[in-house]
């Protein structure tokens, strides 16, 4: 039987649900191909947003790192951690190592949003303060210090909510959490007493989910309020659209009706406080030599349905501002890029060359893949379309005219066959002065994670903070 070598370039949901649709999907060919799959990060740890994206209170989200781990479990799939495309490997190396490549790597740069003043000390991307508090070995642990009282935070999705939550949540209830301990000591310090959230338009656009943005009204020690007159659908909104959408989709009527349980409510005088402010858009930000204050726009819809400005301004006295507008996908080295989309362009997961034709053996999944778009769930279906169009070119797998595979979560594992040999990528990699993390070295991490959440008394697992000491607990001195 044939064996396919295939690299997964990313190591988060996309890549790793890619991983598993290769294994899942192989075995139930007509005429069943044997598989070997590497996935490849440039960071020492695997899980990708799952680990640095979620934020530590969202345990039940951080659960399906038990399920991604059984997927670098399998003996068909092995892990190279700290090898990163462009530095460590190329292109050209990948496609002469493999009979084919997936890129995985997600969305890792924030939208800016175009201001003056956006550069200001104190005014920072979302990204930067999500993979701050998430324990990152790209951010300083010491990049964040809270000495502002209050903080906007720009945007109405879910990452807006997670960055407010962070902010107001008592601190204490993250012991409990892997936050690393630096973060933790910060947010023990923090000033922050109050958080505006920050939308252009009003609460029906909103991108939050009910569940998330629930959570909020549910935080001990904090007022949360919306101005009436932003909460009511029809304020802002002559053509009735936004009350159209509250009746007809259930997440938006999920939404307003928790918005709308905020709306004008009392304040009770404690600790924190959370302002959800709608059809606002940020037009400057103050400051000297550091954010001062934002300078906001009220927004409307005229008669017609068009987004415009009043010039109606008002600023809030605020000493930070996190940017929470969208992610961007960022191109690799060599990789073709659609700068306007940003994302590899794409049919079906075949990635295609400049003359709009697929090219041999590349292939795309995730959010580099379409944007960022869905939940993490989301990446599952994604992967196993990729797969099936890689596995129709490289193994005779069903075509669009065949039947098809079944969806994506019916396939179960093939019996585990022997465990395969050593990385293709082995040889460039040791000529190159690069040691690879294996999944062995990563569970050193794991452990060394373990051990310190005991001996500071937290419970469970504490993240390492800094790269040294990932990689102290990765190379311990004699392996």
């Amino acid at each position: 039987m044939s064996t396919l070598n295939v690299a997964v370039i990313g190591s988060g949901p996309a890549g790793l649900y890619t991983a598993e649709a290769l294994i899942k999907q192989a075995a139930a060919l007509p005429q069943p191909v044997g598989i070997r799959v590497e996935v490849l990060d440039r960071l020492p740890t695997p899980y990708g947003l799952v680990r640095y994206g979620v934020a530590p209170d969202h345990k039940s989200i951080k659960s399906i790192a038990e399920y991604l781990r059984k997927v670098l479990e399998h003996p068909d799939v092995g892990f190279l951690g700290g090898v990163h495309l462009g530095d460590h490997v190329t292109r050209d190396d990948l496609l002469a190592s493999y009979d084919a490549v997936v890129y995985a790597t997600g969305a890792m740069r924030d939208r800016r949003l175009g201001i003056p003043g956006e550069d200001l000390p104190g005014s920072f991307a979302a990204t930067d303060f999500v993979n701050w508090y998430c324990g990152h070995p790209d951010i300083d642990p010491a990049a964040f210090t809270l000495d502002a009282e209050s903080v906007a935070v720009i945007g109405v999705g879910n990452v807006a909510v997670d960055v407010a939550r962070i902010l107001v949540r008592d601190p204490a209830e993250l012991r409990g959490t892997d936050v690393s301990q630096p973060v933790l000591e910060a947010l023990m310090d923090s000033k922050v007493r109050e958080v505006h959230v920050i939308g252009r338009r009003g609460p029906a656009q909103a991108k939050f989910t009910t569940k998330e943005l629930r959570e909020l009204g549910e935080l001990a020690g904090v007022d949360v309020t919306v101005p009436a007159a932003e909460a009511d659908l029809s304020s802002f909104d002559p053509t009735g659209g936004s009350a159209e959408l509250a009746a007809s989709d259930r997440r938006v009527r999920g939404n307003y009706a928790v918005i709308s349980g905020w709306a004008g409510r009392e304040l009770t005088g404690q600790p924190r406080r959370l302002t959800l402010r709608f059809w606002l858009r940020p037009v400057e930000i103050t400051g000297s030599e550091r954010v001062q204050g934002l300078v906001l726009e009220r927004t409307r819809l005229d008669d017609q349905g068009v987004f415009t400005g009043t010039r109606e301004l008002e600023t809030l006295d605020v000493g930070m501002v996190l940017r929470s507008v969208g992610y961007q996908s960022v191109p690799l080295p060599g990789v073709p890029f659609d700068e306007r989309a940003a994302v590899v362009p794409n049919a079906g997961g075949r990635v295609l060359g400049p003359d709009g034709a697929p090219l041999p053996g590349e292939y795309v999944a995730g959010w580099l893949k379409r944007g960022p778009t869905g939940v993490i769930g989301t990446n599952k279906s994604d992967a196993a379309e990729t797969v099936r169009c890689l596995l129709e070119d490289l193994a005779g797998g069903p075509g669009p005219g065949d039947s098809a595979l079944p969806r994506a979560g019916l396939l179960r594992y093939p019996e585990p066959g022997a465990a395969a040999g050593g990385s293709p990528l082995a040889g460039t990699l040791a000529g190159r002065g690069v040691r690879a993390v294996t999944y062995t070295d990563w569970l050193r991490i794991e452990a060394a994670e373990a051990a310190l959440g005991e001996s500071l008394g937290r419970g469970g697992r504490v993240k390492l903070a800094g790269r040294a000491a990932l990689d102290e607990a990765c190379f311990p001195p004699g392996t």
